[in-house]
């Protein structure tokens, strides 16, 4: 099929946000205390944007689409992801309905990341908006931050999905914030349109019930999904894929900001989809890129670019193991 147009490799499309960063502090301030930094960082933010500005990095031909507000952060976000190098931020669009999304990263050495967030513009995203003849110049089509996207709805999810692959385009969800109560009646009907589906592990155990992620992989996948990949941070991930499934280990790494490491890690793997990589090597080679986001700070900061990635994979060894097929439970069948 003749597409005409900017090529593109990947069409990312989902939650825009302006984060601010701030440094790692040695603790809160008390009240009315003033705390200093050395300095914060302003930058793009969200799952669209983190992984198509990785995949820009990594060499790929990533385009973007989403919703900002008519306001200043807006205008940074447009510009500073063409700043980034991707191939097409056109499919941006402008509400004057609410402003732009922000987050507010407050990490304290030794505890977990604090975010402040705004919704925005994000509330205005609708899968309508999105330019088809944009999606046919792609290979890869990916959807982040579903159930943080109240314009986007199960039914209009599985549509587009379905109409990426019958197109030839390969599918990638992936979700933030998912709802505890029917998260799982809300994704049934995309999932089986999704060729890949990347649920961190304690994503994937709200969706399914489950606690071990070997179960939470296998079940998702036997709810249709192609490929799941469940992320457990520093403990490595889980693979289901067709016809057999794998554990894998963590790459060790100084953190400094895990933010990002996720969708730096979907960018990688979807880097080995368009190589045609065998799943080891997918694997092994996502794994590399999500650790390096870890290393400074922000989301996108630290990443690898694919020459840093490919010597970093040739230099140092991951655990991956074969794991078997475990039995569908009663509790599976049963979850919601």
């Amino acid at each position: 099929m003749q597409r005409k147009g900017k090529r593109i490799d990947v069409l990312c499309a989902g939650i825009l946000v302006a984060d601010l960063f701030v440094p790692p502090l040695p603790r809160l301030p008390e009240e009315g205390e003033l705390l200093k930094v050395d300095g914060m960082l302003l930058d793009t933010g969200g799952c669209a944007a983190n992984v198509a500005t990785d995949l820009a990095r990594l060499g790929v031909r990533a385009a973007v689409a989403g919703t900002v507000g008519a306001d200043s952060f807006g205008d940074f976000v447009k510009a500073d992801l063409q700043r980034k190098g991707l191939a097409d931020t056109s499919g941006i669009r402008v509400t004057r309905a609410h402003p732009t999304s922000q987050s507010v990263i407050l990490p304290v050495r030794g505890q977990d990341r604090r975010f402040i967030h705004s919704q925005g513009a994000n509330a205005d995203f609708s899968l309508a908006d999105l330019d088809r003849g944009m999606l046919s110049r792609a290979r890869v089509l990916y959807i982040g931050g579903y159930f943080i996207l109240p314009g986007v709805d199960p039914g209009s999810l599985a549509r587009l999905l379905r109409s990426a692959r019958e197109q030839g385009v390969r599918t990638v969800l992936d979700v933030a914030g998912v709802d505890p109560v029917g998260g799982m009646e809300k994704l049934a009907p995309a999932l089986p349109f999704a060729d890949v589906f990347l649920p961190n592990e304690d994503e994937a155990a709200l969706l399914t019930g489950l606690s071990d992620p070997v179960r939470q992989a296998q079940a998702l996948r036997r709810a249709g999904a192609g490929t799941v990949v469940v992320t457990r941070g520093g403990a490595g991930c889980i693979v289901a894929a067709p016809g057999r499934s794998l554990a894998a280990g963590a790459y060790p790494v100084d953190v400094v900001d895990p933010s990002g490491s996720g969708d730096a890690f979907d960018a990688g793997f979807i880097v080995g989809m368009l190589e045609g990589w065998e799943l080891e090597r997918t694997v092994a080679f996502a794994s590399a890129v999500g650790a390096s986001c870890c290393t400074r700070l922000g989301c996108t900061v630290g990443v690898f670019d694919r020459a840093q990635a490919e010597a970093w994979t040739a230099s140092h060894h991951l655990a991956i193991e074969e794991i078997e097929e475990v039995e569908e439970t009663t509790e599976e069948r049963t979850t919601p």
